[in-house]
């Protein structure tokens, strides 16, 4: 089945592999972020290197209205979305002195972008009339969509000196939790990701960190690739992955 996804929050490191390893599947992907010409380089190099397409839709997701006019170019060029990628945050790392302005900066990128996203996809993912969850009659026996939350170890346990992004991946962990419960019956897989590590971007590697202490991106990328093809007989809820080291 070819899928058009849109991965919200691309950039250099994990964002990138995301997108290339959807589109490796033959799947069109629609890129969202702010930096126009990075996304407009990477789907030209996606549209020549693998199987799948992809287009690049600038926007900042915490507008809403901008989320809305990158969804209509998505669907301008591929269709109905049937896969999102809620993949952006953003946050200063300070503790308790944090800037409320720039705390709530981080909420705003991280659980209200995600909202703008979710209720785009979700314009596409839902069935027409709605389904009774208590009538199995009604009850899909297709997935109708896939929704994937990117978290971090600050999701599941608070990180020190970074108050507003542990905030911000808290919230989007219940919101995954909760729309896996609302929008199961209706045939949408919704599943968050713990990435419990640091992840080998250029970034990270231009530093000098050790790649062998790092999650490598296009094998994060596998993972995700595979909750969008689970059977919906074994659907996951949170999947957590971290790099192999002997003393993590």
């Amino acid at each position: 089945m070819t899928h058009t996804v849109v991965v919200a929050g691309v950039g250099p490191g994990l964002g990138a592999s995301l997108a290339r390893r959807f589109a490796a599947e033959g799947c069109d992907v629609g890129l969202l972020a702010r930096t126009a010409s990075f996304v407009e380089g990477l789907a030209s190099d996606i549209g020549a290197d693998v199987a799948g397409d992809a287009v690049a839709a600038p926007a900042d997701i915490t507008d809403r209205e901008a989320v809305a006019d990158a969804f209509a170019t998505v669907r301008e060029a591929f269709g109905p979305v049937d896969v999102l990628v809620n993949h952006a945050s953003g946050a200063t790392w300070d503790g308790a002195d944090v800037d409320p302005a720039d705390f709530r900066r981080s909420l705003e990128i991280g659980p209200v972008g995600s909202l703008h996203c979710t209720q785009e996809a979700l314009a596409d993912m839902r069935p027409e009339s709605g389904n009774d969850a208590d009538d199995d009659t009604d009850t899909p026996s297709e997935t109708r969509g896939t929704v994937i939350f990117t978290g971090a170890t600050s999701a599941v346990r608070g990180r020190d000196g970074a108050l507003g992004f542990s905030a911000a991946k808290f919230a989007v962990r219940g919101m995954a939790e909760s729309l896996a419960r609302e929008l199961g019956p209706e045939g949408v897989h919704v599943a968050h990701v713990v990435i419990d590590g640091g992840i080998a971007t250029p970034a990270a590697l231009e530093a000098g960190a050790d790649p062998d202490e790092l999650l490598d991106p296009d094998a994060i990328a596998d993972s995700y690739w595979h909750l969008v093809e689970q059977d919906r007989s074994s659907w996951t809820l949170e999947l957590d992955l971290r790099p192999h080291v002997e003393d993590f």
